[in-house]
């Protein structure tokens, strides 16, 4: 934790010298436009664990903690483990800059909370349509998000384990996302179809992944949000049956659900979120979400994210 402060406050004087330009990014929202003007869908990158079909204008860069913390009940949650607060679970700190109106890239670094940890990921978020206001031209918003992820552990001695790394390739993993969206009034929906590919599995697991997203944004007033998303992962009865067994732990995979709230101020956006999503990052939590609702296995978490000018696009004042 005292690294994690660091890396944080390393930021502060940054932070300082961009805050007025920060402030006029997010004042600049509004859910009142023109007929023909673009019109944001959703007022963040993420939901919970699910992308956004927003981006970043070209010159505009984000920097955004999440910090996930352990079980608030079941066996590993409680009074005794101050309901998940002594544990901390997943930490991701992450930057995302426009590089045009619709192409952005974003780096980030994972704690992770799995066999597999130590995580830097390089990302693509491009943006082929933007919803318009009364437009049937443009109904819909519509972006395709790419990731590599690679780790940077030490390699498992024992075989066939998550972290058996054999060479560099076996580190990597990849993933393909569409985000399909609509902003009907003021309740923003999206689906988000998700494919995975991990490099190295154990023997028997699936090395690809198919997974359907979904989302929603619900205002409940001006500046306080209720925003949920899912996710159901198509894995095979083989890779299931395998993990179940007790020689496997006795691993059991369930569904990503979220729920949680978007908090709007003049220069952050802040979620408080509660998930069963294992891990943080969608290669990590789409294939191995072992925690369930029902038993008390879910976790909060909280993200802050804030935009900074980073240059100035003098086509587009």
């Amino acid at each position: 934790m005292p690294k994690q402060f660091l890396v944080i406050l390393l930021f502060v004087p940054f932070i300082c010298l961009a805050q007025a330009d920060s402030v006029k990014i997010i004042e600049k929202v509004s859910d009142h436009v023109s007929s023909t003007e673009e019109m944001k869908v959703f007022y963040s990158q993420k939901l919970i664990n699910a992308n956004t079909v927003e981006v970043l204008r070209k010159g505009i860069m984000e920097f955004r903690v999440s910090h996930a913390f352990g079980d608030i009940g079941g066996s590993n949650g409680g009074v005794k483990n101050f309901f998940g607060l002594d544990n901390s679970f997943d930490v991701r700190i992450g930057f995302q800059a426009g590089l045009t109106n619709r192409l952005n890239v974003l780096l980030s670094r994972s704690k992770g909370a799995s066999p597999v940890q130590q995580l830097y990921e390089i990302g693509l978020k491009y943006q082929f349509l933007r919803q318009e206001e009364n437009d049937s031209k443009h109904p819909l918003s519509l972006t395709l998000f790419a990731n590599s992820v690679v780790s940077s552990m030490n390699a498992n001695d024992q075989e066939d384990q998550e972290n058996s790394f054999k060479k560099f390739g076996d580190r990597t993993s990849e993933v393909v996302q569409l985000m399909i969206a609509k902003k009907i009034g003021k309740i923003s929906l999206q689906l988000n179809p998700t494919f995975v590919t991990r490099e190295y599995v154990i023997n028997g697991d699936d090395k690809s992944l198919f997974s359907l997203g979904a989302g929603a944004r619900i205002p409940l007033t001006s500046r306080f949000v209720f925003i949920a998303d899912y996710f159901h992962t198509f894995r095979s009865q083989a890779s299931k049956d395998l993990f179940a067994d007790p020689g496997r732990g006795s691993l059991h995979f369930y569904d990503a659900l979220g729920l949680g709230f978007e908090i709007l101020t003049a220069g952050h956006i802040f979620h408080l979120n509660f998930t069963n999503a294992t891990e943080l990052l969608e290669n990590r939590f789409i294939p191995r979400t072992v925690s369930n609702w029902g038993e008390g296995q879910f976790r909060w978490s909280f993200t802050i994210s804030r935009n900074f000018i980073i240059f100035r696009d003098k086509k587009n004042k």
